[in-house]
C-alpha cells in the first residue's frame, strides 16, 4: 500500500526532476527525523513526511520552492495541461471516473488559471494606458510646432466635414421616410429637417473656427497638456453635476460626459437622452472624435424617456482615479469568477438531466477543466505581442467551442449531434453569465470607491 509520505517524495521526486536536480545518496540512515523524532530510512520521514535535509538552499532554490508550491509544479503537470488544451474529453472522463493521482487536481488548476487571468488582464490594460499616454505625448509635442498644428488643424475640419455630410444625409433619409407615410404632414416635416440641417452647419462651422483657432494658437501644446492632465477631475466634476432623476437638467453639455474612460476602457453612462458624442472622454483619435450622427429626437416621445440609475459619486472618483478603481475591481475580480463554477455546472446538469449516472460533483469537476482553459487561452493571448494578439483572439472563439465540444463528447459520451446542441446551450449560458458577472462588477466595484 502507497503511503501519503511515499506520494509525497515520489511528488517531490517529479518537481525535482523539471529543474535537472540528481538524486543525491542518503547519509542519514538511522537519524532521528527533527520533525516527529522517527528513524529515518530514506530522504523523506514515513512518519510525516518532512523533509531529511538540512534545508540550508540557494536564493534560487527558495524561489523556485516558492513558485513549486504555489502552482505545485510536479510532473502531473505535464499530463494535464496538454489534455485541458488538445484532449479535454479524455481528461474529463479521467476524473470523473476516479483517475486524478495522475493529474493536477482540477480546482487548482482553476485557481491557478484564475490568477494567470488577472495578472494578464492588469498587464494588458496597463499597457493600454501607457499606449494612450504615449500617444497623448506625442500629439502634445507636435502642437508645439506650426506644421504641427496646421496638421492637426486640417484633420479636425476633415472630421468635422465627414460629421456633417453624415448628419444632414440621416436628416434628409428620415425626411423621405417620413413623406413616404400616409397623410404625412409635409410642413413640420420639412421643418424638422430644416431645424436638424441648421444644427448640422452650425456645429460644422464651430468645429472650422476650433481648428482655426487651434492653428493659429502658439500656446496649445500648453492647454492640450493641461486639459489632459485635469481631464479625470473635470469630468468627474461634471458627473457629479448630472440629475438623472429630471431629464430636463441633461441639456449638451452634460451630455458630452456620456462616455468617460477608465482605465483604457470605455464606461459608457447612459442619460435619459440617449448616449452623448465621445469627444469629451478625451480621446484622440479621428474615430473617437467623430460626434453622434444621428440626433435624439423626442418630440413626441418625451414620455418615453428612461432614467438609468449609476453610482454618480463611485463613477466621479472612478474617472478622476482610475488606478484605483481598477485596483479595487481585480480585488473583486476574483470573488465574483468563483461564481462562475456553479453556473457551468447547473448548465451541464440542466443539459444532462436525464443522465442519471452523473452527479453534480461531475458537472463541477467539468466546469472547472472549462474554465481553467478559458482562462490560461485568454491570459495567453493578453500577453502576446501586439500584432498576435488579434489572430490569437479570432482563433479562440473557434477553439473554446471545440473545447467544450470535445469535452461533451468524449467525457459524457455524447452523440455528434447531442454534444453539437448540448455545446450550443452551455456556450449561449456560459457567454450571457461571464457578460452578466462583468457588468455587475464594474458597477459594484462603483459602488466601493
Amino acid at each position: 500500500m502507497v503511503t501519503g509520505a511515499e506520494l509525497e517524495a515520489a511528488a517531490a521526486d517529479s518537481a525535482g526532476g523539471l529543474v535537472g536536480r540528481k538524486k543525491r545518496p542518503f547519509t542519514h540512515k538511522g537519524e532521528p527525523c527533527k520533525n516527529c523524532g522517527t528513524p529515518l530510512e530514506g530522504w523523506y520521514c514515513y512518519s510525516c513526511g518532512q523533509n531529511a535535509d538540512t534545508h540550508h538552499r540557494s536564493i534560487l532554490h527558495l524561489i523556485w520552492e516558492a513558485i513549486e508550491g504555489m502552482f505545485h509544479l510536479d510532473g502531473r503537470l505535464a499530463n494535464t495541461l496538454p489534455l485541458l488544451f488538445f484532449k479535454p474529453g479524455k481528461l474529463a472522463k479521467d476524473y470523473m471516473e476516479g483517475r486524478v493521482a495522475r493529474h493536477v487536481p482540477p480546482f487548482r488548476t482553476f485557481l491557478v488559471a484564475l490568477l494567470l487571468f488577472i495578472f494578464a488582464a492588469e498587464h494588458a490594460i496597463h499597457k493600454i494606458r501607457h499606449e494612450v499616454e504615449l500617444k497623448e505625448e506625442k500629439e502634445i509635442a507636435a502642437l508645439a510646432t506650426p506644421a504641427g498644428r496646421k496638421a492637426k488643424a486640417d484633420e479636425m475640419r476633415k472630421d468635422a466635414v465627414e460629421v456633417r455630410d453624415g448628419r444632414l444625409s440621416d436628416a434628409a433619409e428620415a425626411r423621405d421616410e417620413a413623406l413616404k407615410e400616409p397623410g404625412a404632414d409635409k410642413a413640420r416635416i420639412a421643418a424638422k429637417y430644416d431645424e436638424k440641417a441648421k444644427k448640422a452647419r452650425d456645429r460644422y462651422a464651430a468645429k472650422v473656427a476650433e481648428a482655426d483657432a487651434l492653428e493659429k494658437n502658439p500656446n496649445a501644446a500648453a492647454e492640450a497638456k493641461a486639459r489632459i492632465e485635469k481631464r479625470g477631475e473635470d469630468v468627474a466634476q461634471q458627473i457629479r453635476g448630472l440629475d438623472l432623476n429630471d431629464p430636463d437638467t441633461i441639456d449638451d453639455n452634460t451630455r458630452k460626459i456620456a462616455e468617460a474612460q477608465i482605465g483604457g476602457q470605455h464606461f459608457n453612462v447612459v442619460t435619459p437622452n440617449g448616449p452623448a458624442p465621445p469627444e469629451a472622454a478625451g480621446h484622440n483619435d479621428a474615430a473617437a472624435r467623430k460626434e453622434v450622427t444621428a440626433d435624439i429626437d423626442l418630440g413626441d416621445h418625451s414620455d418615453s424617456r428612461r432614467v438609468a440609475w449609476w453610482p454618480k459619486e463611485g463613477l466621479a472618483k472612478a474617472v478622476a482615479n482610475p488606478d484605483y478603481y481598477l485596483l479595487v475591481m481585480f480585488g473583486w475580480a476574483h470573488r465574483l469568477a468563483v461564481l462562475l463554477l456553479p453556473i457551468i455546472g447547473l448548465s451541464l446538469a440542466l443539459v444532462y438531466v436525464n443522465r442519471r449516472q452523473f452527479f453534480i460533483y461531475d458537472h463541477l469537476l467539468v466546469a472547472t477543466n472549462l474554465l481553467s482553459f478559458a482562462f490560461l487561452t485568454n491570459a495567453i493571448g493578453m500577453v502576446l505581442p501586439a500584432s498576435l494578439v488579434g489572430p490569437w483572439f479570432a482563433i479562440l472563439t473557434f477553439w473554446t467551442p471545440i473545447n467544450l465540444f470535445q469535452t461533451l463528447r468524449g467525457g459524457y459520451g455524447s452523440t455528434v449531434v447531442g454534444a453539437v446542441f448540448k455545446t450550443l446551450v452551455v456556450w449561449f449560458m456560459s457567454v450571457f453569465a461571464f457578460a452578466l458577472l462583468i457588468t455587475a462588477l464594474m458597477v459594484f466595484t462603483l459602488t466601493q470607491m
